[in-house]
């Protein structure tokens, strides 16, 4: 892993009504709905400061040099394929517009999950065990499973929010599990499953934010005093953090009172900003991660566009931070903006403020 850089994350705040503040959320992805909600939340927020928000539902033809034109930093609040993959990122820098978060090169990186497993193997940065399964190679499922298996998970190359991600343990249900996703038109990705606790570590700058735990019921922690014998392994889990656990339920817990020993929360979150790193991300990312039973943290996946709805992670992490949720959206702003660099606007820039 790469040495520490230094830290970038005291940036000057944006004064309330000095920058006009574009929030772009929508798009055409099957995330559509959690962006209107992640974009709605960010806007009402930045306007109850004072900011000049001009909230907009867009899509890739709304993307001109008239739609930028009077706008100074834009809040991407989009989710998924085209506004998370890089598509839009590189058709704002053609415009020559300034952005939230990370360009086209690492966007496409963070949410093509084998190229970003394939990165993080190159800069030794631990991640679960995986094949990729063309679609219709058939063949290939059997050897996916003597390699990894039998605890599996698959997943679509390129999507979030769980769409279309299952668990399985035997043939039959690998097999099932990757015809839904070949049926899209695309790979399926397929992981050894590590039965462990589960956590996210936001990336905010060059800061990690409070790491946070997530249970849910029957899931992996309340089967925690049931592990077996050394060698058989721990009980099953019988839920994980899926579509209705991340967005609809409200009985997942998030926790800061995880009870890690600070070395290894300290080890971590080391491995969440080498994995930030490696992909080159900026501003904002949420790095998602499993502690292995040998407590080993290995990385899932990165969210270089995290979600800013009542249940996202992330606010609750600078919350936890002393960050309230207005403050963290101006800080994404300011960070966009200190990026920019133009000094004809360099006076609408204050101190921070808490």
């Amino acid at each position: 892993m790469s040495a520490p850089r230094p830290r970038t994350d005291a940036v000057p705040a944006v004064e309330p009504g000095a920058l006009a503040v574009g929030v772009w959320m929508g798009g055409p992805s099957r995330e559509r709905d959690v962006s209107l909600a992640s974009g709605r939340a960010v806007a009402d927020a930045l306007a109850a400061l004072g900011h000049d928000v001009r909230p907009a539902d867009v899509g890739p033809a709304d993307v001109t040099a008239e739609a930028v034109r009077d706008l100074d930093v834009i809040f991407l609040a989009l989710h998924g394929e085209w506004g998370e993959d890089g598509t839009v990122q590189a058709r704002l820098d053609a415009l020559g517009a300034c952005y939230t978060g990370s360009g086209p090169a690492a966007s496409r990186l963070a949410m093509d999950k084998t190229a970003a497993k394939r990165r993080f193997g190159e800069q030794g940065i631990p991640t679960p065990a995986f094949r990729v399964l063309q679609a219709g190679d058939d063949g290939a499922l059997a050897e996916a499973m003597e390699a990894l298996g039998p605890d599996l998970v698959v997943k679509p190359v390129a999507d979030g929010s769980s769409i279309d991600v299952a668990m399985v343990e035997a043939p039959a249900g690998l097999a099932e599990a990757a015809r839904a996703v070949w049926e899209r038109g695309e790979p399926a990705l397929v992981e050894r499953r590590i039965l462990g606790r589960e956590f996210t570590v936001a990336v905010l700058g060059e800061r990690t934010l409070p790491t946070i735990e997530i249970r849910t019921p029957g899931g992996w922690y309340d089967c925690e005093t049931a592990w077996t014998p050394a060698g058989a392994g721990p009980a099953r889990p019988v839920t994980w953090y899926d579509y209705s656990y991340k967005y609809e339920s409200d009985d997942t817990q998030y926790v800061f009172e995880h009870g890690l020993a600070p070395a290894l929360e300290d080890r971590m979150r080391e491995v969440a900003l080498a994995a930030h790193r490696a992909l080159g991300c900026r501003d904002l990312s949420r790095v998602d991660l499993m502690l292995t039973p040998a407590g080993e943290p290995e990385v899932l996946e990165i969210n270089t566009i995290p979600g800013f709805t009542s249940h996202s992670l992330v606010p609750k992490a600078a919350g936890r931070a002393g960050l309230a949720f207005g403050r963290l959206c101006e800080r994404i702003v300011a960070l966009a903006w200190a990026r920019a660099g133009s000094p004809a606007r360099a006076d609408q820039l204050a101190e921070p403020r808490s």
